[in-house]
């Protein structure tokens, strides 16, 4: 069975990358985008509502 996985975007750099939810913080804590270093809550790096679901469900 292939492991979910959510999309996630920079809203400072725009990097686009997947990511298992298991591996973020919970959408409320700051997470840092590994390119740029942005520190935003994590919810705030979801692509769609859809990863964001994904996150409060799998994370």
């Amino acid at each position: 069975m292939d492991e979910a996985t959510v999309q996630l975007l920079c809203p400072e750099c725009t990097k686009d990358w997947q990511v298992s939810p298991g591996e973020l913080p919970d959408a409320a804590e700051m997470y840092h985008c590994p390119n740029c270093h942005a520190s935003r809550h994590t919810s705030e790096f979801m692509r769609t509502d859809r990863d964001l679901r994904a996150l409060k469900q799998l994370g």
